[in-house]
């Protein structure tokens, strides 16, 4: 009896059953895992998107007093359509890039409002596409809706030391004073230029040394992303 179980455990039988019964403990405790740690998951995203927000303010803020800074600094926050006009919706769990890839009509952009100084600050969302994957940023504009008061950039897996670049706060700072509308009320956007370049028409700022491709996404992203909220701009 002893030799007839050792030789059905050496079966091809009991192997199957042996490995599918391990495969499926293991599904069931990844599972509960993942369940388990969504909240938690969720929170840290919440929070890293605050902070992104914040620094779009230039504001410094760290996972410990983010959600305190948040509150204090937004006064407001709303999704408009692609008329200017505020429809239902709430802009925090409004994702741009889901946005954009939806019929124009359908589609919800956030906004965000804070006060710094007493005045009025706009903040847009952005995405876009680097040389390896997403990039995005959040772009603050002074109550004029024109003149950048601020700017944070992210990205997924951008070169380091080339395009991740775009994440320091230098080059956010490139962009403070610059404007998206000429003299003549026009939306032409914020150019992105190799370092030492110039552009005639409207303002810009140098690109990442080494980041080429990164830079030529940010450039688009701009054009693209803060082009979705020209009619708000204007009103």
């Amino acid at each position: 009896m002893m030799e007839e179980s050792v030789m059905n455990r050496e079966s091809n039988s009991y192997t199957l059953i042996y490995t599918t019964v391990v495969v499926i403990l293991v599904a069931v405790a990844l599972a509960f895992v993942s369940q388990t740690l969504r909240p938690q998951q969720a929170k840290n995203e919440a929070i890293d998107k605050m902070q992104q927000i914040l620094n779009s303010l230039r504001i410094k803020a760290d996972s410990g007093n983010a959600e305190a800074e948040y509150e204090k600094r937004i006064v407001d926050s709303y999704v408009v359509n692609v008329k200017g006009e505020k429809v239902d919706g709430d802009a925090f769990s409004t994702e741009l890039a889901e946005e954009l890839n939806k019929p124009e009509a359908e589609r919800k952009y956030p906004v965000y409002e804070a006060k710094i100084d007493g005045k009025t600050k706009y903040i847009l969302a952005m995405r876009g596409v680097g040389l390896w994957g997403p990039i995005w940023g959040f772009m603050t504009l002074d109550d004029d809706k024109n003149t950048v008061f601020g700017a944070s950039f992210g990205h997924s897996g951008e070169t380091p030391g080339l395009g991740a670049e775009i994440d320091k706060p230098g080059f956010g700072k490139e962009f403070i004073g610059k404007k998206f509308f000429n003299s003549d009320g026009k939306f032409v956007s914020i150019a992105i230029v190799k370092p030492g370049k110039t552009v005639q028409g409207q303002d810009y700022v140098d690109g990442i040394s080494g980041g080429t491709i990164t830079s030529q996404g940010v450039d688009a992203m701009l054009l693209n992303s803060i082009g979705v909220y020209i009619e708000f701009l204007k009103k």
